[in-house]
């Protein structure tokens, strides 16, 4: 397997795990997002981006970002329907500049 090139990050998370009101974290089945899979969320939805832009912004290719995009729709629709908690970790990311949002 080709090692997965590090995806530029430019916002850490201010949370990392989200759970619905009133749910022991301890008794909740979770989904995880990767790092990266959140900054392509925070740039596609939240910076409303292009993907070709939000893309070159992580320096990765444009089918790669809309794999992590789909990727990251897939979990956090599972987390929302079937009452998920959501764990931000992980990914082959390197943070630069920026900071929280």
């Amino acid at each position: 397997m080709r090692p997965k090139k590090t995806r530029w990050v430019r916002c850490e998370p201010g949370e990392r795990c989200f759970r619905p009101k009133g749910k022991a974290l301890d008794s909740l089945e979770g989904v995880s997002l990767s790092m990266d899979e959140f900054e392509a969320v925070r740039l596609a939805w939240f910076e409303e981006r292009l993907q070709d832009e939000a893309a070159k912004k992580m320096r990765i290719s444009r089918p790669t970002f809309s794999r992590m995009l789909t990727s990251a729709q897939k979990k956090l629709a599972d987390a929302l329907v079937n009452i998920k908690a959501i764990r931000i970790e992980g990914g082959c990311c390197k943070i630069v500049g920026g900071g929280k949002k």
